[in-house]
């Protein structure tokens, strides 16, 4: 079924010429869209010193790595050919390559930093998730990819992003907090300079 998924959306891709263009560019460089997603929400949490969220989006930016090496792991157990080693007739809009195909790299690295925005900023990281779905439509129209790779590739990354903001998270808020008063840190908080404050729900927030 999954192959079948596949040949089906690379028959569509056949039929659709004027498309390659922009779906291979997205699904190549598209990665570095989420950079700047991270960059948005970074600017929304500091613009109300929010030390929580700007613990959290350090995190999503670490995130990708992490899953990354998940997906090293994982294609030491299971090194499957990409679509084009396997299928030599498909169209391939992007450059070959000789790695493992389950899971997507691309999948997990914007997977990671799409859950990992969303745990702090509902609406950068809603945009984050629609950005990341195409990608994913994108490396399987573009015949780098299974659809099981992408989908793969998106359920792991997001439970690292989750799983490991449960753990990161908290002690880098500390972190954070704790150095609020260090005149650099407190400009990329939020603050050129002010004092920690507690809020009622335990989180720090820096404020005049």
């Amino acid at each position: 079924m999954d192959r079948d998924l596949f040949e089906s959306v690379n028959r569509f891709a056949v039929r659709t010429p004027w498309l390659h263009g922009t779906a291979s560019a997205y699904a190549t460089y598209g990665i570095v869209a989420f950079a700047g997603l991270l960059v948005w929400a970074w600017v929304r949490a500091r613009r109300v010193g929010d030390l929580r969220g700007q613990a959290g989006l350090l995190w999503a930016g670490l995130a990708p790595l992490v899953a990354l090496l998940v997906g090293i792991a994982i294609h030491v157990f299971i090194d499957r050919p990409r679509p084009y080693a396997a299928l030599p007739h498909i169209e391939v809009l992007v450059a070959r390559t000789t790695d493992g195909s389950f899971p997507s790299d691309h999948s997990l690295a914007v997977g990671a930093v799409a859950a990992g925005i969303w745990l702090v900023d509902r609406t950068v990281g809603g945009v984050a998730f629609v950005l990341a779905i195409l990608m994913a439509v994108t490396r399987v129209y573009a015949g780098a990819h299974y659809p099981s790779d992408v989908v793969a590739g998106l359920l792991i990354s997001a439970a690292v992003a989750v799983a490991g903001a449960r753990l990161v998270r908290p002690p880098v808020e500390r972190l954070l907090g704790s150095v609020s008063r260090v005149p650099l840190v407190a400009l990329l908080a939020g603050r050129a300079t002010g004092h920690r404050q507690t809020a009622p729900d335990g989180h720090v927030r820096v404020g005049p």
